[in-house]
């Protein structure tokens, strides 16, 4: 199972995604990395719509790993 998430997190590097784990935590952002282990995400950048400044977010060095073999669905965002 988890060979057919590599394959497709190795396929959608740079695209957003949410992935939902074994134990019912819910991970979004979009795909920085992949090892044989663990898909690497970058927060997605979050919008400021109540104040001045452009909403950069989190920023890009930011990030947390989701082990592939707790990955119990994976949806990629159709846009972004």
């Amino acid at each position: 199972m988890s060979a057919r998430y590599y394959d497709a997190c190795q396929r959608g590097i740079g695209r957003p995604v949410m992935i939902r784990t074994r134990d019912g935590q819910v991970h979004r952002g979009i795909i920085d990395r992949v090892s044989p282990s663990h898909v690497y995400l970058r927060p997605l950048a979050r919008s400021n719509y109540g104040g001045y400044g452009y909403g950069w977010g989190w920023g890009w060095g930011f990030g947390w790993g989701v082990a592939l073999g707790a990955i119990a669905t994976l949806a990629f965002f159709p846009f972004f």
